[in-house]
């Protein structure tokens, strides 16, 4: 009789420490998971550091933008087009120095 007992105690016991097993890894996960709130810190470090390089690719397309500006089939700048044309040609005299435009 009494071992019969001890069994339906496990029995009811059973469901319950299940349950709190469960809820004990999806804490756990919460908290230091991948995706938990000790990861938080990190992704604050990564945003940062790629904010920072969104600024920098930025600032090169601003100066790609200006750059094909000034090379609209409408208006050239004249400058701009002797440039390139004696930089990728090959033209330049060897005592003239070309200054590259930003």
């Amino acid at each position: 009789m009494r071992r019969g007992r001890s069994i339906s105690i496990i029995r009811a016991a059973a469901a319950p420490a299940l349950a709190l097993l469960v809820i004990g890894n999806f804490a756990g996960y919460a908290i230091a998971g991948p995706n938990g709130l000790l990861a938080l810190g990190d992704y604050k470090q990564q945003l940062a550091q790629r904010q920072v390089v969104l600024k920098q690719v930025e600032a090169q397309r601003a100066v790609l933008a200006h750059r094909v500006a000034l090379l609209d089939a409408k208006h050239v700048d004249p400058d701009m087009a002797d440039e390139l044309v004696r930089r990728d040609m090959g033209l330049a005299r060897p005592d003239e120095v070309i200054i590259p435009t930003p």
